[in-house]
């Protein structure tokens, strides 16, 4: 599967995504990583069946002049509405909460804030494909706090820290095309924990519409 990765931003480092992502089966996916924003050409989404995208929105100057204006939220919407697919993790739903544009309409829900990492523990729903297999797990993270616009996607996972409980997941369709949010992510034992992993495997498969290997359905 080709899955195009935008990544890289002041808080989140692209070096976190790219140790973690080599962590899944590369005989399954191929990721081409894009970690400038002067790189990014929203003309190539309709080339991927996934796009993951773990960039902020907290731009500085140059950077609005490729990243999340008007004409490349635009882009998205198209690119999902026509069947696309969008996976935002952590940093993908961040600097969004004042947008009131294409991009927070995909996504469903955006981030607000988050308390210094603490003890984060991932609570599963198993009733969704993209948590089967899953188990509740415990990492040191960001416990983002979120603005759910959309009260009737599908909650996938809830994450428990301390400051209390929050949606950590959920997945919406949005015309002919799907979308998948992960909060957790921002710290590298994150990435490569197992059951996150198996995480990001089952939402980019879900995402795809594509039958995992080895899957009955």
């Amino acid at each position: 599967m080709e899955v195009w990765v935008i990544c890289e931003d002041r808080w989140h480092p692209a070096e976190t995504i790219r140790q973690g992502l080599e962590k899944l089966d590369r005989t399954e996916f191929r990721f081409t990583i894009t970690d400038r924003a002067e790189d990014f050409d929203p003309a190539r989404l309709k080339d991927y069946p996934v796009v993951l995208v773990c960039r902020s929105n907290s731009q500085s100057k140059q950077e609005k002049e490729y990243w999340m204006n008007e004409s490349v939220q635009q882009a998205f919407e198209h690119y999902v509405e026509r069947g696309g697919a969008l996976l935002a993790v952590h940093a993908g739903t961040a600097g969004y909460d004042k947008e009131e544009g294409p991009f927070r309409r995909l996504l469903g829900g955006v981030f607000t804030h988050h308390p210094e990492a603490c003890k984060v523990t991932v609570r599963p729903d198993k009733q969704h494909p993209i948590a089967e297999g899953i188990e509740e797990f415990t990492v040191h993270d960001e416990h983002y706090f979120m603005d759910w616009d959309d009260p009737i996607a599908d909650l996938i996972m809830t994450t428990v820290s301390e400051h209390g409980a929050q949606p950590g997941g959920w997945t919406r369709t949005y015309g002919r095309g799907r979308v998948a949010v992960l909060t957790p992510g921002h710290e590298l034992g994150v990435w490569t924990h197992p059951m996150y992993l198996r995480l990001l495997r089952n939402a980019l498969y879900w995402c795809a519409k594509q039958a995992e290997p080895g899957s009955e359905n």
